[in-house]
């Protein structure tokens, strides 16, 4: 059996990330809201499981950060002229303690990490001189260090995405005690440059710590949107999460607002009167998406004129399929198919673009499927049916499996034929047969085949990495909300960091 089918987009889009590229990034997010296919929001417990990763990052920054060389001069008193040059810093030992965060509501996050520690080993060159003394020469040193850090991210729209700006950084520096060569009693002369060379490598360290840190920052909002781009393309349909407005940041959420445009064929969707509004999302959760259905049909659309939505069916399964009890009587035809070809086999197909729209009550879809039986080697169908089904959809995700429940409410036959009749199907006997076969046997089917098929490329995309609790999915007036509680999926930190420390 071969199978092409691409799967439903309510479930496709189900791990929307909170990074994005960007209908230009409007001041006003309420403004921004009839651009917004998608929004993510992110509460604080999930921040604090976030947090608890921090650490990593923040050493990432920490061992990741080139110390430039540094040269300079100056006069100290009773030594004369100092002369100095910084080489080949290089971080040792690091440990890192506490780290917690707060969430300012309309500013940023306020981050603090307690207790670096950590050495810090070089080369210094250095000469100082008086009508006393001349000294010239270089050396190894080794700078003992204790450091508390302090960062408040501020997310805006940078160059069309979401950026983060970590200038309002500081260092405070418990202990910071510079060693030249070993020597941990330098006499008065040496410790007096030596406190001078600490003052200097201090201003270094801060510096640099801060700029690898924004630099670490941004590139894991890179990270973070590529990923969430890979996972929602397949072959040439993908998504454009481009974001429409800055982040809002409360007291309880990080909240972003996304388009969620289907791009298929060099073609874009476009979304102009979208209907979120903040108070459709609550707080109870760690994780919330907001999607429009204006983000659904496109997506359809492209899974359509793609040719995803097919399904061939032979064999002994197709066998099974038809062992389904139906009240009416199955023709004389398709019943020779099934017990005397030997190969029969059923080809099922979206004939137009599939249209669906959200209600309290569920996904109501409506979408004319194709159908055709041929037996084996046989050129001309045995059985040819074109319908109109419209059915409500919900769906749920829970064992790391996709779940779908369909509910039929009307099928309209348009077409059908009978190659031994070789006219239309007038018999209501007959069409009769065809309805409940599409109903029973059909529907049933395909939902089983796109629950499987969705697994498997959520599965593809990594989605079983992630401890998903509790998801669960709300059909709402024009939009699903799509809400859980997570484990933060470790691998995704390792894939960070090692392309942050390439």
């Amino acid at each position: 059996m071969t199978r092409d089918v691409f799967p439903p987009p309510l479930l496709l889009l189900l791990f929307l990330s909170v990074f994005g590229t960007s209908h230009g990034c409007l001041q006003d997010p309420v403004s921004a809201y009839r651009f917004t296919g998608a929004v993510c929001r992110l509460t604080y417990p999930a921040a604090v499981v976030l947090n608890e990763k921090t650490t990593k990052v923040i050493e990432a920054a920490f061992q990741h950060a080139k110390y430039p060389s540094v040269k300079g001069e100056k006069s100290l008193l009773f030594i004369g002229r100092v002369t100095y040059g910084l080489e080949n810093l290089e971080i040792h030992n690091l440990s890192i303690g506490r780290s917690a965060f707060e969430l300012h509501a309309g500013e940023g996050i306020a981050m603090e990490i307690s207790n670096v520690s950590a050495v810090f080993r070089g080369t210094i060159q250095y000469g100082y001189g008086s009508w006393l003394v001349n000294v010239a020469q270089s050396i190894d040193f080794e700078i003992e260090s204790q450091i508390d850090l302090g960062i408040n991210p501020k997310l805006y729209c940078g160059e069309g995405k979401v950026a983060a700006d970590t200038s309002d950084c500081y260092l405070n520096f418990h202990k910071l005690h510079l060693h030249l060569q070993g020597d941990r009693e330098p006499n008065w002369l040496k410790k007096l440059f030596t406190d001078f060379i600490t003052f200097t490598v201090k201003l270094v360290i801060k510096g640099q710590i801060c700029k690898e840190i924004n630099k670490v920052a941004n590139i894991l909002a890179d990270f973070i949107q590529d990923t969430a781009e890979d996972f929602l393309s397949d072959g040439d349909i993908s998504m454009d999460i481009g974001v429409t407005a800055a982040p809002v940041i409360t007291a309880n959420y990080i909240e972003s607002y996304h388009k969620g445009l289907t791009k298929y064929n060099n073609t874009s969707a476009v979304i102009s009167d979208s209907g979120f509004h903040p108070s459709q999302l609550t707080e109870n959760k760690m994780l919330y998406f907001w999607l429009s259905d204006q983000v659904l049909n496109p997506l359809l659309a492209a899974a359509h004129q793609d040719g995803r939505f097919q399904l061939n069916i032979s064999g002994a399964e197709i066998t099974e399929l038809f062992k389904t009890s139906l009240s009416s009587a199955t023709p004389e035809s398709v019943r020779k198919c099934l017990l005397e070809s030997g190969s029969p086999e059923l080809k099922v197909w979206s004939s137009s673009v599939p249209f669906l729209n959200t209600s309290t009550l569920g996904t109501a879809v409506w979408v004319q499927a194709s159908g055709q039986l041929t037996c084996g080697s046989q050129s001309t169908p045995t059985l040819f049916f074109q319908t109109d089904v419209a059915m409500t959809v919900t769906a749920s995700y829970a064992d790391k499996k996709v779940f779908l429940q369909g509910n039929v409410s009307e099928i309209l036959i348009l077409k059908a034929e009978l190659s031994s009749q070789n006219q239309p199907l007038l018999d209501e006997v007959q069409l009769e047969f065809i309805r409940e076969a599409v109903e029973k046997m059909g529907v049933p089917k395909v939902l089983s085949v796109l629950e499987v098929e969705l697994t498997r490329l959520l599965d593809k995309q990594g989605t079983n990495l992630f401890d998903i609790y509790d998801p669960e999915v709300f059909p709402r007036d024009g939009f699903l909300v799509i809400q859980m509680d997570f484990g933060f999926p470790h691998h995704l930190l390792v894939e960070f960091l090692q392309r942050t420390l390439q």
